[in-house]
């Protein structure tokens, strides 16, 4: 009871030091944020029903194929597998560091029997005689958390936990993104193939026409050959649409982690334009994109090593306990007479160690300035993306207009041509010049849809895709599975 006051004192102490954090409080570093993005101008928004993305984006587009395929993606695709397993392998380290808010306990028991020597220059009541000795002991120690030399560290670790899970929501976001552009991709050379089919239809007919012309003496043989010509050269453009399909048609497969020999996209042209896009603010972006998220978790786990390397300016207090049995008999060794016991503690503290400590505590700010400069090219680089995607949605959707009225003016043209050619007034040459631009201005259109499908998904992706930073752990270390998708 006397050296009750004592103890409380140290304890205290122990208590209070422990709530004095070395290094500097963390704070978001700021970043420029624009009041509304500069490409979206005269932009069509989206109805208010279809203001949130939700977690399954891809619905925007009511394509069930598509949703079909996207559903696959969280179950099967090797690269967001990956992603988990590192993000498991973050919550373990986790828990590894903050194991050392807890003391260490070993159990080291042992069994000896010796014999001394007759002659032994021990005490003499040992000579010839045998000995047992039966030791259970129990050691703990414990590293005092002064100064934050542990809780910093657990921070540092659980923020690259938190970094590691937005890491793994880029990846799904990637992946889903990657697999609706390739799907699209599939779809615009459906829609191109689709349309070589029946130009080759068409220039069939016309070639037979030449030939019955030039058999009944109404046409030369070189109709002849040019419609068989261009014919052939169709065919052929028909033919290496395939190549590429079957490409976008492997890249599917792979996404949704199946050899490509088990998956057939049966074929399915493009006809519709993209649903218009909820953009939102420029400032919600930055609560939207997991990369964005990451970036600034590994900021804020650098902020927390500046403050573990300060903490080696500070003495080291550990605490020691043991205890424990030691008998010569194993019949006594649990008896109170044969308990033992020892406390310590040490406090150790580097007086002098040519300039480590400074070139450590250098090296952490030198590492919290490099992601802070990374975090601030992230959000930059995200503002480019979207204004990027907004500038190609802008600008296709302008030009789809202008090569409608093109293939208009083309088939027109064409018409004419064929009129003309049948009533002897021009060669066929300027037919199937005619046919050649008409050909081309309709691949173009198909195309630039194609383009503006491949934007829309780009420009989701760039806006995070629906995620909320709100899906970030906040205890990474007792979470269970995280969620990939935010509605």
């Amino acid at each position: 009871m006397n050296r009750l006051p004592a103890v409380i004192f140290h304890a205290t102490t122990l208590l209070l030091l422990a709530g004095c954090e070395a290094g500097p409080k963390y704070k978001t570093p700021a970043v420029p944020v624009p009041p509304a993005y500069k490409e979206t101008g005269d932009w069509k928004t989206a109805q208010p029903s279809d203001q949130n993305l939700g977690g399954n984006w891809w619905e925007v587009f009511h394509d069930s194929q598509l949703n079909a395929l996207e559903d696959q993606i969280a179950v099967s695709n090797q690269n967001l597998k990956a992603a988990v397993a590192q993000y498991q392998e973050a919550r373990a380290a986790l828990r590894y560091a903050r194991a050392d808010y807890y003391p260490t306990a070993s159990l080291d028991p042992s069994a000896s029997r010796q014999r001394f020597s007759a002659n032994t220059p021990l005490s003499p009541s040992l000579r010839g005689t045998t000995l047992n000795q039966f030791i259970v002991p129990v050691d703990l120690s414990y590293q005092a958390n002064v100064w934050g030399r542990v809780s910093r560290n657990v921070e540092s670790y659980r923020e690259q936990a938190q970094a590691s899970a937005a890491d793994l929501a880029v990846i799904n976001l990637t992946m889903h993104a990657d697999l609706a552009v390739d799907y699209f991709a599939v779809r615009t050379l459906d829609a191109e193939e689709k349309l070589l089919r029946n130009t080759v239809a068409q220039y069939e007919r016309a070639f037979e026409l030449n030939e019955d012309r030039y058999q009944g003496g109404l046409a030369s043989e070189v109709d002849v050959a040019q419609a068989r010509t261009i014919l052939e050269t169709t065919r052929a453009e028909l033919v290496d649409v395939g190549v590429a399909r079957a490409q976008y048609e492997h890249a599917v497969a792979v996404l949704v982690g199946k050899p490509p020999a088990e998956l057939t996209l049966p074929p399915l042209p493009l006809t519709t334009p993209p649903p218009p896009i909820p953009v939102g603010v420029p400032s919600e972006l930055l609560e939207r994109r997991p990369d964005i998220a990451s970036a600034e978790r590994r900021v804020a786990s650098a902020n927390a090593q500046v403050g573990l390397a300060q903490t080696a300016y500070y003495p080291l207090v550990n605490i020691v306990a043991s205890g424990g049995f030691e008998s010569g008999t194993i019949t006594t060794l649990f008896q109170g007479p044969s308990g033992l016991w020892a406390v310590g503690a040490s406090a150790m503290w580097t007086v002098f160690d040519v300039g480590r400590r400074r070139a450590l505590t250098d090296e952490a700010r030198a590492g919290y300035d490099s992601t802070v400069a990374s975090y601030r090219q992230t959000v930059l680089t995200a503002f480019q993306q979207v204004e990027d995607s907004l500038a190609a949605l802008r600008v296709l959707e302008q030009e789809a207009g202008v090569q409608a009225t093109a293939v208009q003016s083309a088939q027109r043209s064409l018409d004419l041509s064929n009129t003309r050619y049948e009533g002897g007034v021009t060669s066929y040459l300027e037919v199937i010049t005619a046919q050649n631009a008409a050909l081309s201005d309709e691949v173009t259109a198909v195309n630039i849809l194609g383009r503006r499908m491949a934007s829309a998904v780009l420009l989701i992706e760039a806006l995070g895709g629906g995620w909320d930073r709100s899906a970030l752990p906040q205890r990474p270390e007792c979470c269970g599975k995280l969620a990939l998708k935010s509605n």
